[in-house]
């Protein structure tokens, strides 16, 4: 049963537009020619005849249909512009489907009740409808509600007697009362179940203590009243009932604004308040639940939106969908009684999700089958391809950072192992230097014991004189004591060396550094015959390190210049090195004059295994540079403005605050 209009000064006539073809399915627009009449005494039958008059001039005469279109006509009691209408419409155009061939092409008619009727008025709608499709018979009827129902069956011998009608929307306690109906007569009836909404409200609000029932004056709110009545009778023991039946809309306001929490109420909604003032349903809902102090649960579809909880209740528009597909399955050739219908139309389970949030229900309380509005859609409902790609995207940076912290810790363990081989590397190259140095050390350390030694015969030929010469003994002891400090000094300078020892960075003195080779290598260089010239800077220039490993570079440096002129004239075998202070930092060059560098030969020096000599290894300048890049400073070679080379480690000064220097690369 679907909620009839209001009765206005006017009645709403659809009219024939232009089809509106999609997916094989043409659909006039709801254009509506309207016919105002004004209430009089005038009789119902003069009522119908001035209406059919005048929409002949509005209209004109009726086009001849194409004969290749499946007409199909919609019959409705109601106004077309009804909410539940609208919703049914809805369904039906979205669901109609036809043969490419012959697309289907809906027209539209209402019968205005109840505003109208009676046997002059049927009479004069049969024969309008008669003429009017005479030349455009349709291949299916849809009725949609009871009345519409009744009208053609009660005329429908004169109608369109072998077209099959499809009935949407009816009560099934109508249709039994229309019972029995032809076989090609079909449709899916509904019913209106007031209980399982009265039920789940209770359930909802468990404080609730009492319930109001809301209905109207007019013949169907009667009905629902009877309906009500019955239905919650086995509700006695579990609330108290109060019925608002056909007062006045102020009325019912203001009793609806009294109530609280403890308090549920229920309408269909009302066609008629007690003054006699007609009301289209929905409308009357909105105005309860707006006044309400309690939540408003309802009954049809029509009425979410409106201000209702919501309720269990059939879908308009699903009732249009199946109606849609009957019509689609006659029009390809179906028997009606070889559809298959529903037995009747399924009550779901509406919310209106505002509601839920304002009454406090509990969301877990919402079944997994209701059907929920106006919930906010999640952002994956609202943005499925954005959410999709970005949770790719953040699937994809996962992975890469997982991946990159992995590569990292391998590099870190690469750079962990890399450093314990440098560490060994240059261990072994101070090992190499001091097997090379093997000679002057042992020079440097037997002339201290030598000295010691004929000190200490000296003083023993003292001693057997038996005169008292005290002031020699005390010069011989100080020889002694001066010459095991130089010996413990070369020992110390050569156990530092070959120690194997963990990085240093704490700041020393370049210059007292360089001063320190010069009393190491100072004995090779004698034994090679060649000069060794320090010169250090004027003023001390600290810098920050390590001071063995950047001491062991320098020797590298200057071992290589020792080597490189070991067969130049007596006079050429000058080794020099100097420091300096540049824009970059502190400078310190070891010249030679040797033969120089071959140029094919510059950029592969500090290669490692790369060597011009013929018992060479080629890791020492590797070393070196490795030495000081790992200080933040450079190394490299080049050769002299006039003869020999020149080999270079740059490296940064110490700051004020103790850390080095950038070194611009």
């Amino acid at each position: 049963m679907l909620p009839s209009s209001r009765p206005e000064d006017h009645v709403h006539v659809p009219a024939l537009g232009p089809p509106l073809v999609s997916e094989g399915v043409s659909a006039p627009p709801c254009r509506v020619a309207r016919v105002s009449v004004r209430r009089s005494t005038r009789s119902a039958e003069r009522w119908v005849a001035a209406a059919i008059a005048s929409l002949g001039i509005l209209v004109g005469p009726p086009a001849t249909a194409a004969p290749e279109t499946s007409n199909v006509l919609v019959l409705y009691s109601n106004e077309r512009l009804l909410p539940a209408i609208v919703e049914g419409d809805r369904g039906l155009h979205e669901t109609v489907r036809a043969p490419v061939d012959r697309p289907a092409m809906l027209f539209y008619e209402s019968l205005a009740a109840p505003r109208v009727g009676g046997p002059a008025f049927d009479r004069i709608v049969t024969a309008y409808l008669r003429e009017k499709y005479a030349s455009r018979p349709p291949r299916v009827i849809v009725a949609v509600s009871g009345e519409a129902l009744a009208f053609l069956l009660r005329h429908r011998a004169e109608l369109f007697p072998q077209v099959p009608v499809v009935h949407t929307g009816i009560d099934r306690l109508l249709l039994r009362s229309l019972a029995p109906l032809p076989a090609d007569v079909v449709g899916v009836p509904v019913e209106y179940g007031f209980s399982p909404t009265i039920d789940l409200a209770l359930r909802w609000h468990p404080r609730a203590r009492l319930l109001v029932i809301v209905t109207g004056a007019a013949e169907p709110d009667r009905k629902f009243e009877a309906q009500l009545r019955d239905e919650v009778s086995a509700l006695k023991d579990r609330v108290t009932v109060e019925f608002l039946a056909g007062l006045p809309t102020r009325a019912v306001l203001r009793r609806l604004g009294e109530l609280r929490g403890d308090a549920v109420v229920f309408t269909p909604g009302m066609f008629q308040d007690g003054d006699g003032h007609d009301l289209v349903p929905q409308q009357s809902v909105k105005a309860m639940a707006a006044a309400s102090g309690a939540p408003v649960y309802g009954a049809f579809s029509s009425h979410l939106g409106t201000g209702i909880v919501g309720g269990y209740m059939p879908s308009f528009e699903a009732m249009g969908r199946q109606a849609g597909r009957a019509v689609s399955e006659l029009l390809a050739g179906t028997e009606p009684g070889a559809l298959r219908l529903p037995e009747v139309t399924p009550q779901t389970l509406h919310v209106d999700w505002r509601q839920v949030r304002r009454w406090g229900i509990d969301e877990a309380a919402i079944p997994r089958d209701a059907v929920v509005h106006f919930k906010p859609p999640t952002l994956f409902e609202a943005h499925p391809n954005q959410v999709l790609a970005g949770s790719a995207v953040i699937v994809l940076q996962a992975g890469l950072i997982s991946w990159l912290l992995v590569e990292y810790r391998r590099r870190r363990v690469a750079e962990s192992a890399e450093k314990t081989r440098r560490l060994e590397l240059a261990h072994v190259s101070r090992l190499a230097v001091a097997g090379e140095l093997t000679g002057s050390i042992a020079h440097e350390i037997n002339q201290p014991l030598g000295a010691i030694l004929s000190n200490a015969d000296a003083a023993d030929l003292i001693l057997e004189s038996g005169t008292d010469r005290r002031d020699e003994l005390r010069r011989i002891l100080a020889d002694i004591r001066r010459d095991d400090e130089r010996a413990s000094q070369v020992v110390s300078r050569l156990r530092a060396m070959l120690a194997r020892h963990e990085v240093e960075r704490k700041p020393f003195d370049l210059n007292q550094a360089v001063r320190e080779i010069e009393s190491m290598m100072s004995a090779e260089a004698r034994r090679r015959g060649l000069t060794l010239d320090i010169r250090p800077a004027t003023a001390p220039i600290a810098v920050v390190g390590d001071r063995i490993q950047i001491q062991q570079v320098l020797i590298n440096l200057v071992l290589n210049a020792m080597d490189a002129v070991a067969d130049v004239a007596e006079v050429q075998r000058t080794v020099v090195v100097s420091v300096g202070s540049v824009a970059r930092g502190v400078d310190v060059a070891v010249r030679d004059r040797g033969h120089g560098i071959a140029p094919e030969h510059l950029k592969r020096l500090f290669d490692a295994f790369f060597t011009t000599k013929s018992n060479g290894m080629g890791l020492g300048l590797s070393i070196a540079r490795t030495l000081a890049e790992a200080h933040g400073g450079r190394v490299w070679a080049e050769n002299g403005s006039g003869e020999g080379a020149v080999f270079h480690i740059e490296l940064p000064v110490a700051r004020a605050t103790g850390g080095p220097s950038a070194v611009r690369r």
